[in-house]
C-alpha cells in the first residue's frame, strides 16, 4: 500500500467513525436502513447533540433521495396500538442535552423515494434547526447496523404492535 493510499484510507476511517458538527450542532451514529427496490420509504436514525450553548430544535430536514423527509415518531393510541405519524413542531434539544432518533422511537422519515437506497451508499441528508439554521450530514445505508443508542441508556420500545400503515418499512 502507497502512503498516499494510506493516508486516504485513514482520514475516511476518520471522517466515517468521527461525530459529524455544524455550529454547534454534533451528529453521531448516523445510518438509514435501506429500502428494497420497490420501497417508497425509508428512515433514518442518530444521535444529535446540541453543544451550541443555547436551546434549539430541529424543525425540519430534506434529502435529495426522496421528495420529503419528516421527522416522525411511534405513540400509544388510546386502544394501546403503536402508530407513527408526524412531530408537529419539531424537536427541543436544550443547550447541552441530546436527542436520540432510533429505531421504535423519534427517526427521520424518508417518503417518495426517487430510487433505491443501495447499501452502503452515502446520503447527503440537511437538519434544519431553529437557531443553529441548516447542518449538513451524510448518512450511511446500512441495513445490517445495529444501533448503539441503547449504550446511552435511552428508553427501548417494541415493534411488536406497532402499526405502519402508508409506510412499507422493512421489519427489524
Amino acid at each position: 500500500m502507497t502512503p498516499a493510499l494510506l493516508t486516504r484510507a485513514v482520514c475516511a476511517l476518520f471522517l466515517f467513525s468521527a461525530p459529524l458538527a455544524a455550529e454547534g450542532i454534533m451528529v453521531d451514529d448516523a445510518y438509514i436502513r435501506s429500502s428494497t427496490a420497490k420501497s417508497t420509504s425509508g428512515a433514518a436514525f442518530m444521535v444529535v447533540m446540541n453543544h451550541s450553548g443555547a436551546d434549539d430544535r430541529l424543525i425540519g430536514a430534506s434529502s435529495d433521495v426522496a421528495d420529503k423527509v419528516e421527522l416522525h415518531s411511534h405513540r400509544s393510541d388510546d386502544n394501546g396500538i403503536m402508530r407513527m405519524g408526524e412531530i408537529e413542531g419539531g424537536v427541543a434539544i436544550a443547550a447541552d442535552e441530546m436527542h436520540a432518533f432510533k429505531r421504535g422511537g423519534d427517526h427521520l422519515m424518508f417518503m417518495g423515494l426517487k430510487e433505491p437506497l443501495v447499501q452502503g451508499a452515502m446520503v447527503p441528508v440537511t437538519l434544519e434547526f431553529e437557531n443553529a439554521g441548516a447542518v449538513e450530514v451524510e448518512v450511511m445505508v446500512d441495513q445490517d447496523r445495529k444501533p448503539n443508542h441503547d449504550k446511552m441508556k435511552h428508553d427501548q420500545m417494541e415493534h411488536g404492535d406497532m402499526e405502519h400503515s402508508g409506510h412499507d418499512m422493512p421489519k427489524d
